[in-house]
């Protein structure tokens, strides 16, 4: 439900991005009657679509669901089930944001960039977290171990945020019931994401580059706009130590941190957004270890 309502909160699409989308679905001939919508797109493949169906193939290189979702989100339920190879096929369209289709008779490069959004089980039964339950194949943590070792290492390097969400109780939707205020909906949460949006337009406008945002931001940019403070550079370094971040994994910190201190009204990151950053990534590490 969450990942159905993210393009809800995101800004909406720009002409040039209208443009990309409609060309790529127009080449899947997902336009027969010509509409077109600013609201971004949102695919949500099965566990049992193959590694063309992802990024794309066929006789004709047809675009696949990353393409598909350019400039929205894709959503892939029930990570682990999904094959190996068409999981690892999605490591070099989240680095380059396009996807190269080599077939014997054509050679396309589609649009790929998108936001990777994914939930799964911690393990095959999916109870091996709840206290006091003993799985049948052994240790609850080994049983967890093996279903997130589906998982290849340098696909989870590329994840930046990881939450846990334990079952909901009956006790939980019965105080759901009886709440008289309701929470926070979506225009409001879209507020912020497009006061911080802005924020970011103008950073980037001062560099020569207004498309770019953090997520996309270069890695060679990224002590000019996200170096934090002094507390927050003794945390991060201590932190890289510890969990033995790669390259990668101190870059994107960094870039959530940032993000993280644009919707807060920071003007500098600081000791609060890095520590938040890498308690993101902290279910990353243990899941890599395992796999």
């Amino acid at each position: 439900m969450l990942a159905q309502r993210l393009p809800s909160i995101l800004p909406p699409l720009s002409p040039r991005e209208l443009l990309d989308i409609s060309m790529v679905h127009s080449v899947a001939g997902l336009l027969e009657t010509g509409a077109l919508t600013d609201r971004r797109p949102f695919r949500a493949p099965h566990h049992s679509a193959s590694m063309a169906a992802l990024v794309g193939g066929g006789v004709n290189a047809r675009p696949g669901e990353i393409s598909l979702a350019h400039n929205g989100v894709l959503f892939l339920d029930e990570l682990p089930e999904f094959s190996p190879q068409a999981l690892d096929s999605l490591r070099q369209p989240l680095e380059s944001g396009e996807v190269m289709v080599a077939r014997a008779n054509h050679r396309v490069t589609y649009p790929a960039r998108f936001q990777l959004v994914a939930a799964m089980n911690p393990c095959r039964c999916g109870r091996g977290t709840e206290p006091g339950y003993a799985c049948r194949r052994g240790p609850n943590e080994r049983c967890m171990a093996q279903y997130q070792a589906r998982l290849s290492g340098p696909l989870l390097d590329r994840i930046d945020l990881v939450i846990e969400t334990p079952a909901v109780s009956a006790t939980d939707l019965m105080t759901a019931l009886e709440r008289t205020q309701p929470g926070e909906n979506s225009a409001t949460a879209r507020k912020r994401v497009l006061a911080a949006r802005a924020v970011q337009r103008q950073r980037f406008t001062a560099f020569g580059a207004p498309d770019l945002l953090n997520a996309t931001c270069p890695a060679a940019l990224l002590p000019d706009i996200a170096a934090p403070d002094k507390d927050g550079a003794r945390l991060l370094r201590a932190a890289a130590e510890s969990m033995q971040l790669s390259a990668r994994a101190w870059h994107r910190v960094l870039r959530v941190a940032r993000t993280l201190a644009d919707l807060a009204g920071e003007r500098q990151v600081g000791r609060a957004q890095v520590a938040e950053a890498l308690g993101y990534r902290m279910h990353i590490d243990r899941a890599s270890r395992a796999a």
